[in-house]
């Protein structure tokens, strides 16, 4: 590790309350951070105060951050829970924050931010649902939320985005080539098969009520929206969001679920189910095949699940 950098104070050092609020008032009146993140800053370094002896050694050395961020970076001690690595990280953050401006300001003769390393970033696994999970939350829909029950299909069918499936308009689905055109992040277009069972429920979406809601202005452009909200107009996010939030309270499903859950398990169930990781890729539009690589986690937890119910000397 470098020798820190040592710069001769051109104030003496006051307390630490004092550089606190100089820091605060800094980004208030020179940076004009916003109000939010000024209260979330004074949160973090009000903690990292009240913490043993950091009044007295803050500004000696980088010790007393380092020992602040160790301990509340253990968690499930008892009295004392830990901070979440997502929290555990922007804490860190405000404190080298902190520390680069008092070392410029020459309150402090030892460059601490320069000995503090954020806590890597998690990667958190996305929440998904068993196979049987997935058809109860599906059909929960039942057979007359006919609209409701088209878009959950195809959710799952082809894994798409939510937000990719309400800008699909009828042009880009083929019912007779089983396949559906989708422009996703980056503008990056992909063609992606759409199974039976989704494909039957989209025809009677089509042919049925959506018929009912169509005007000949909507169709003139590109077919109009392939699903559309009562209004005749695209459904809208919030309504899709509502939809599945309802599906998933009527199939006794968790809170968490949401339309980017068929998504997961449409990735993990092809990936439990032999699926090459490339193919998989392409199918979820992933730019990186790192971000694919996260579902390869979630049916490794799964295979090893399935080993400790199902062998005798798990």
């Amino acid at each position: 590790m470098a020798a820190p950098s040592v710069a001769p104070p051109a104030t003496p050092v006051g307390s630490l309350d004092a550089a606190v609020d100089d820091f605060l008032t800094h980004l208030r009146v020179e940076r004009g951070v916003s109000d939010a993140t000024i209260r979330a800053y004074r949160s973090d370094l009000a903690d990292f105060a009240m913490a043993r002896d950091v009044d007295r050694t803050w500004s000696r050395s980088a010790d007393a951050a380092l020992a602040y961020l160790a301990a509340r970076g253990r968690r499930g001690r008892a009295r004392d829970a830990g901070l979440a690595p997502t929290s555990l990280r922007r804490r860190a953050a405000a404190i080298r924050a902190f520390y680069r401006f008092v070392f410029g300001e020459g309150l402090i003769g030892t460059d601490v931010a320069a000995h503090l390393d954020l806590p890597r970033q998690p990667r958190l696994l996305p929440d998904t649902l068993t196979v049987d999970e997935t058809i109860a939350l599906i059909e929960a829909t039942g057979e007359d939320r006919v609209r409701e029950r088209a878009l959950l299909e195809l959710l799952y069918a082809a894994g798409l985005r939510v937000s990719e499936a309400l800008g699909l308009d009828r042009e880009d689905l083929s019912l007779d080539g089983a396949w559906v055109r989708v422009i996703g992040k980056g503008d990056r277009e992909r063609l992606v098969p759409v199974g039976d069972v989704a494909l039957d429920w989209l025809r009677r979406w089509i042919d049925g009520p959506r018929a009912e809601l169509l005007t000949p202005e909507v169709v003139a452009r590109r077919g109009g929206p392939l699903f559309l909200g009562d209004r005749g107009r695209r459904l809208a996010r919030q309504q899709a969001w509502a939809l599945v939030k309802a599906a998933a309270r009527r199939a006794g499903l968790s809170e968490r679920v949401s339309p980017h859950t068929l998504r997961h398990s449409f990735a993990t169930h092809l990936l439990e189910g032999g699926a090459d990781l490339r193919i998989v890729q392409e199918l979820l539009g992933h730019a990186s095949i790192s971000t694919t690589q996260l579902y390869t986690h979630l049916t490794g937890e799964r295979i090893r699940e399935v080993y400790a119910r199902a062998h005798p000397r798990a």
